[in-house]
């Protein structure tokens, strides 16, 4: 019996371990968001990890966000193609999820009242889903590119 015991005892502290280990990851996935796409979960950071392709001349800084410009003209097909679909108002491959507001919930770029923003799927070539590529446009015309689905971004400076 006493055997039982240990085994009970052991058996309840895996338990009580796993059950609190549950509750830390619920706690920090409420307190990060959804993730889903009207409320994407962002970590502030100031500018986007690009490839080489679309890495911005000069590395001049927006000032009015602190982000990084791209030349729209160095971005990828996909990418280009994307902001063509933005201008003609569509249609978007997804039809669900593109245009919809983009939340800012971590102020990652620059504060602005709810439905400020909007975002669009950047198809990512080779991927069966919509990828972690959006173009998030602000209602006076800004654009901003995530190649990490929100964690950072870059200002695009529009070619023309």
């Amino acid at each position: 019996m006493a055997g039982r015991t240990v085994a009970g005892g052991r058996t309840g502290a895996v338990v009580t371990l796993v059950v609190g280990l549950l509750v830390v990851v619920l706690a920090v996935v409420l307190t990060r968001g959804s993730g889903g796409a009207s409320s994407p979960s962002v970590r502030a950071t100031s500018s986007a990890s690009v490839p080489s392709s679309t890495t911005p001349s000069g590395g001049a800084t927006d000032p009015a966000s602190g982000l990084r410009w791209v030349a729209e003209s160095s971005l990828d097909g996909p990418t280009r193609r994307t902001l063509a679909l933005i201008r003609a108002g569509g249609p978007f491959p997804y039809p669900r999820n593109d245009g919809v507001v983009y939340h800012n919930a971590n102020h990652v770029l620059p504060r602005e009242a709810d439905g400020y923003y909007h975002e669009y799927t950047v198809p990512t070539p080779g991927s069966s889903t919509r990828g972690p590529r959006r173009v998030v446009t602000g209602s006076q015309g800004q654009l901003y590119l995530t190649l990490d689905h929100y964690d950072t971004f870059t200002r695009i400076r529009p070619s023309g």
